[in-house]
């Protein structure tokens, strides 16, 4: 089913004005989460990489 180009940027504009666009408050809260999760994660495998690490270089025999 074609619809016109007019047809078409009503809708556009249409589903564009539904849009929440997050206010100041919400971007920082979310920016910061973004950051806290990704330092998480990276301690997380940075010490999963210790742990791997010391433990095959036990099982090879390699350890001090």
């Amino acid at each position: 089913m074609a619809t016109n180009p007019l047809q078409f940027m009503q809708q556009v504009r249409s589903e564009a004005a539904k849009v929440h666009w997050p206010n100041r408050k919400e971007v920082v809260t979310t920016t910061i989460m973004v950051f806290v999760m990704a330092s998480l994660t990276s301690v997380f495998f940075f010490l999963v990489d210790v742990l791997i690490r010391t433990g095959l270089a036990a099982v090879l025999g390699l350890g001090g």
